[in-house]
């Protein structure tokens, strides 16, 4: 028995709107006026406001053959407040546009809208507007995200100093290689449509890619142990590239050292049953939306004892290059081979 399917044109725009957020709750004080107005209203008592904002386009981002509606929901929020968080800063309020084609039922929307509304739940973020539109092929997201942050808290990707420690949060590497399976299943699929995926047990990489989280407690343990990052990015495009925007913005250089550098051991073994090196699927991988940062070296005592950090090398000077030390003590130039949304 087929599933009932609703048309989203049966309900028109505002009918939609209202269907989808028919259970928004507000969770923060900062929202005066929410989902229902010509604009909302936020009030962030003396708190300077942060935003970012993101796009997430099918077939580019994301591949609706084997990403959930409901993960793709979780993850477009996880994205973008994730880049709050790197700001050292709280996320507080998303606005969310989608364009959609009819290919999409209302039931397929409810299922995306569940897992943006458990991102929010999980973040305690309160989702106050956006748009509606359709798309002639695929579904486009776009979102905002606006968080708070104490006055001249933020901090920046432009203010490394030489003699900083590197450091990451988590490990590296895991949603490339999970991507790699889900695309290698997907062809085989495509060639031979009656075979069922075969996932080999390998959850850990297949939810680093389709159900990220982002690193709010890390954030959490800064503010808790007065520490303020030097410089702080997210980790969306490869540890490579994104160390080579902060050396770049803050004009010094970097050593890496590989075996500092944190991968997973059961992402790990996969690489090398794929015969691709762990490594590389750190350095130039992509969307494992850990934080990459910088600290004085004074605080190093306050972080060796969380065991989600790891210091995987230190900020030079402009003119020593951003070179990393392999594990057989050679030294190379770092690569930037990171993800390029924008490469046809």
């Amino acid at each position: 028995m087929s599933e009932a399917r609703t048309e989203i044109a049966s309900l028109g725009e505002f009918g939609l709107i209202d269907h989808l957020t028919q259970n928004n709750e507000t969770k923060n004080a900062s929202t005066v006026l929410s989902i229902g107005d010509d604009a909302a209203v936020i009030d962030h008592f003396g708190r300077q406001t942060v935003i970012s904002t993101d796009m997430l386009v099918e077939g580019i981002h994301f591949d609706l053959m084997y990403t959930p509606l409901k993960h793709l929901g979780y993850k477009s929020v996880v994205v973008n407040i994730s880049d709050i968080y790197a700001m050292n800063a709280t996320p507080t309020h998303i606005t969310l546009s989608i364009a959609v084609s009819s290919r999409f039922s209302l039931e397929a929307l409810d299922e995306f809208y569940e897992g943006v509304y458990l991102a929010c739940e999980k973040y305690n973020i309160d989702l106050i507007g956006g748009d509606t539109t359709s798309s002639q092929k695929g579904f486009v997201i776009s979102i905002t995200a606006i968080g708070e942050v104490a006055p001249e808290k933020y901090v920046k990707r432009s203010t490394a100093n030489k003699g900083d420690l590197v450091c990451v949060s988590g490990f590296l590497g895991g949603a490339y290689l999970g991507l790699t399976l889900l695309e290698r299943e997907k062809k085989i699929f495509l060639e031979s449509p009656g075979v069922q995926p075969d996932l080999e047990s390998q959850s850990y990489i297949v939810g680093r890619l389709l159900k990220p989280e982002a690193r709010k407690d890390i954030i959490e343990f800064f503010a808790e142990n007065n520490i303020t990052p030097t410089s702080m990015m997210d980790i969306s495009d490869g540890l490579s590239s994104d160390l080579m925007h902060i050396c770049k913005q803050s004009e010094t250089g970097c050593v890496l050292y590989e075996d500092k550098i944190p991968v997973y051991e059961e992402a790990r073994q996969y690489a090398y049953k794929l015969e691709v090196d762990p490594t590389a699927c750190a350095l130039s991988g992509g969307e494992d939306y850990e934080l990459l940062f910088t600290i004085a070296q004074n605080d190093y005592e306050k972080i060796k004892l969380n065991d989600q950090i790891s210091v995987i090398g230190y900020i030079t000077e402009a003119n020593e290059g951003q070179t990393i030390i392999t594990r057989g003590g050679n030294k190379h130039a770092l690569v930037a081979q990171g993800w390029n949304h924008l490469k046809s």
